[in-house]
């Protein structure tokens, strides 16, 4: 496939969304920036959330990591996804209320009203370090494969890809903020769906395969991830419960979604500012409960697509790339149909960019908030455009040193760096949630950081202290409780009508 039609391709996509920026960014005050006016419709914001929420990680390391040798997942991912249903469910009954009632612009004002100014400024900034890296992580996925399949062979440096990466974002974003992200993370979910449907269906036609003919193969579980070892059989590449002891157990996985969800959507300011820009608390439990249910379905999606993947290379002999990550571009680019290929460049920019469009404006906001004071009606436009750039320029410095970090399957290493950065997220509203009590607001940030350190100690011996148990996923529910515990003994006696 030629480059310069994939980048004909990216440039007419980009191209489309600079277009909606323009329509929707005439007014660039700070109420359309941080929250669309509260008037965005809950079933845009519902549907703009599925590609927000998969990202370009999903696009491609959840297919890929369906048969791969390390760990032998299957459909193993699905128990964390049902995990995920549940914690959305967490988010309407207890966070969303929380959080229109008090009015909030950044969700972390709740931190100042419960505890105080130190408490607040943690909260925020390990925010603002969690998403920064999980950002930076999907940004580079998208801009290392774009680097080898498109821009790296017409002799264009990486730095160059990341600048375009990053830059294409701030060009659509910078006025509009998230009334623009609204209507473009609408047409971003839906060109994402688009893709994924038509590689599924590409590849079953490529097979000979009708649809009741994939059904039958997952069902009778017709292919097997590779052997561990040599009495190993592999796992069924479709079976999607597991009750081993193994981090891809049942119970590990499905308690981690839900902790995941609670705290990478609920305290998190990027997916709650969609949130808060509803009209009203009712929509926005609407736009949760939707969405909660159609993400389901659309992940289930993603793993038929990769048991296909390993289906197609299995038929054809195809020798399976060196990282699971590279299986979907390997297969798009230079063994399915070149509308195959361009149809995956459209899902997987669909996918990164919807994240972070989003994000980049979830930061600027949380800044300019929780740091600078501004709200929806007070505070410089030209200073928040400038931290804009701040933030954009940071990401893609965060990108570049990446470049040299990718050994594992980066769904796995997002959750695994978000289990660091967000659990003191966690451990903090849980404690402001679940108690009556203050505390000593200025030590906080003191046991924010020592918390992920006790984590990062324990998740290296844990094979080693805990007799073979190996900690996964469930670091962030460790994580969270570790903080609790510290902020317990740092606690005061009740008086703040916020813990009601």
């Amino acid at each position: 496939m030629s480059p310069l039609l994939v980048l004909s391709l990216i440039l007419a996509y980009f191209g489309i969304l600079v277009l909606v920026a323009w329509r929707t960014g005439r007014s660039h005050d700070n109420s359309s920036f941080f929250v669309a006016g509260r008037q965005a419709p809950w079933y845009l914001v519902a549907f703009g959330m599925i590609g927000a929420s998969l990202s370009g990680v999903t696009f491609i390391s959840v297919p890929g990591a369906v048969g791969a040798a390390a760990g032998n997942n299957g459909f193993s991912y699905f128990q964390l996804v049902l995990g995920y249903f549940v914690g959305y469910q967490v988010i309407i009954h207890g966070l969303l209320p929380l959080y229109y009632r008090l009015n909030l612009t950044s969700i972390y004002g709740y931190l100042r009203l419960r505890f105080g100014p130190s408490t607040h400024y943690t909260g925020a900034a390990f925010f603002i370090l969690s998403r920064t890296i999980g950002s930076s992580f999907r940004l580079y996925l998208v801009s290392m494969i774009l680097d080898q399949l498109v821009l790296g062979p017409l002799g264009l440096p990486f730095w160059f890809t990341v600048t375009v990466t990053v830059g294409l974002i701030w060009l659509y974003t910078f006025r509009g903020g998230m009334k623009t992200i609204v209507i473009t993370d609408t047409l971003q979910t839906m060109f994402l769906l688009l893709a994924v449907i038509f590689s599924v269906n590409a590849i079953a036609c490529e097979l000979g395969w009708s649809w009741g003919d994939l059904l039958r193969s997952l069902v009778q579980s017709d292919l097997r991830t590779p052997a561990a070892n040599c009495a190993d059989t592999g796992t069924p590449m479709s079976q999607i419960f597991f009750w081993d002891h193994s981090a891809r157990n049942f119970w590990k996985m499905f308690l981690s979604g839900i902790f995941i969800t609670v705290v990478m959507t609920g305290l998190d300011q990027d997916m709650m500012q969609k949130n808060l820009s509803c009209k009203n608390l009712s929509d926005a439990r609407k736009n949760m409960f939707w969405f909660s249910i159609v993400l389901v379905l659309v992940n289930l999606l993603f793993l038929v697509l990769g048991y296909l993947l390993y289906a197609y290379v299995d038929a054809k002999g195809i020798t399976l790339p060196a990282k699971a990550d590279m299986l979907f571009p390997t297969l798009a680019f230079e063994h399915l149909p070149v509308v195959a290929g361009l149809m995956f460049i459209i899902g997987l920019i669909a996918a990164a960019y919807s994240t972070a469009d989003s994000a980049l404006a979830a930061l600027t906001t949380s800044f300019c908030v929780d740091f600078l004071g501004f709200n929806e009606n007070r505070g410089d436009v030209h200073t928040r455009k400038w931290v804009h750039i701040g933030m954009s320029l940071v990401l893609a410095l965060q990108i570049i040193v990446f470049h040299s970090l990718h050994n594992e399957s980066l769904i796995t290493q997002l959750f695994t760096v978000a289990g660091y950065t967000y659990g003191p997220l966690l451990g903090m509203f849980a404690f402001g949630l679940a108690s009556r009590r203050t505390v000593r607001d200025h030590w906080v940030p003191a046991v924010a950081v020592v918390t992920p350190l006790l984590c990062y100690i324990l998740k290296s011996n844990s094979a080693r202290w805990l007799g073979g148990y190996e900690v996964g996923f469930e670091l962030l529910i460790l994580n969270g409780a570790i903080n609790f515990a510290g902020l317990w003994l740092l606690s005061l006696k009740p008086h703040n009508h916020l813990t009601q």
